[in-house]
């Protein structure tokens, strides 16, 4: 009889992981011992995956608010500081805008609406909508916000986070101003020092903001990029990726991790005769349908991965050969004829109807949101994923 399993996901118990713990060893070994402990096989290409956040922690890779505010003061001079589209987290971005508050004498932040870049809104499209506001030519200072829209919260945390960053600023000795507009060259009315904190569209942000003579402009992931007194640092990703560790304290998104899942191959491959993938993982790249969130608030999914993982899926729709290849056929002869069909299909199939309606996303991207669905961000203890099967196809046995 055909093999009747197909993707299985494991979430691997591990120790909690502290600064300086050989992650190499302790990874393979949690594989391994979970493997013998639960009765399952290693096999060729099956995926072991772990969090960023363990790698980060082994490094030890912390910075300070004192850390933040230094670099802040030494590349903007200590004055008005331009904070341009945040996300709203509290977890991600509330340690960071205590270290640029830290560092300023004033903090004019400019919020995009209704939403920030990553699907948290300020209040609903419904909302925009009623008031007759314009999201593409409507600035609106924090009165006209207020009057507008009133103080929604958060569906999920409860918080105002206009009301939240603000006192924070505050808190931190700088005089808080805030506004809300999605022309990210808005900002250049109140000053000519912008730190582009946005995630994904960082890039266009600075470039529009250059274009339109911006003073200094840095983004987030150009903070922090060597370490400041001694503090932990990302030489490519700055701040962004970065998680509130304690109240004046985060943990940065991890460096140098090519080695590590090289190792970890090497280290499986030496150990079973079996050749697995390795990856590191942050946040799944998947959105949200009720609170309309997008997870992928770290730049990458993956920061780090084997060479078996880069690309793309190569897959037939087996509903699209169902009815139309094979419309005619069913039961046996319906399964044979598919075989067949996976086992002659071309090495590329971009563009070919047979794989119209399969996933468009590179493989660390789909891998990483099975990972981090698995692993979750809470008690679960398991950060460390194995994945097999997700390379097999109707044809395995």
């Amino acid at each position: 009889m055909s093999r009747m399993v197909g993707t299985v996901s494991r979430g691997i118990r591990a120790p909690i992981i502290r600064e300086g713990d050989n992650l190499r060893k302790l990874v393979t070994e949690c594989v391994l011992n979970a493997a013998e402990q639960d009765g399952f096989s290693i096999r060729d290409r099956d995926i072991i995956a772990m969090t960023e956040a363990i790698v980060a922690r082994a490094q030890g890779n912390y910075a300070t608010v004192d850390d933040i505010a230094a670099d802040v003061r030494a590349k903007f001079g200590g004055g008005t500081v331009g904070v341009l589209f945040p996300i709203l987290s509290r977890n991600r971005f509330s340690i960071c805008l205590r270290g640029i508050a830290s560092g300023a004498s004033k903090v004019v932040v400019m919020l995009s609406y209704p939403s920030d870049e990553v699907g948290n809104h300020l209040f609903s499209d419904e909302m925009l909508d009623e008031k007759g506001v314009d999201p593409y030519r409507d600035v609106l200072t924090l009165e006209k916000y207020r009057e507008l829209f009133g103080y929604v919260k958060h569906p999920f945390t409860g918080m105002d986070y206009v009301a939240f960053y603000m006192d924070l600023i505050r808190s931190c000795g700088a005089e808080a101003e805030v506004v809300f507009a999605n022309d990210p060259r808005e900002i250049l009315k109140y000053t000519g020092n912008v730190i582009a904190c946005d995630i994904h569209t960082r890039e266009r942000s600075k470039r529009l903001l250059k274009s339109a003579g911006a003073e200094r402009v840095y983004g987030l992931d150009e903070i922090l990029t060597a370490p400041v007194n001694g503090s932990g640092y990302n030489e490519k990703y700055g701040l962004l990726g970065s998680n509130k560790a304690t109240e004046d304290k985060i943990k940065l998104f991890p460096r140098d991790c090519q080695d590590l899942v090289d190792g970890i191959q090497e280290d499986i491959l030496r150990l079973t005769g079996k050749h697995v993938e390795v990856m590191v993982y942050g946040d799944g790249a998947f959105k949200d349908p009720v609170g309309k969130i997008w997870e992928l608030a770290d730049p990458v999914v993956s920061p780090a991965h084997t060479a078996g993982l880069a690309g793309t899926p190569n897959e037939l729709k087996l509903k699209y050969l169902a009815d139309n290849d094979f419309a005619e056929l069913s039961g046996e002869a319906l399964r044979d004829a598919i075989k067949a069909e996976i086992q002659k299909k071309d090495a590329d199939l971009f563009g070919k109807m047979v794989s119209e309606g399969t996933t468009p996303r590179r493989l660390t991207d789909l891998i990483g949101s099975l990972c981090d669905l698995t692993s979750g961000s809470g008690d679960k203890g398991t950060p460390i994923v194995f994945i097999q099967g997700y390379f097999d196809n109707y044809t395995a046995e």
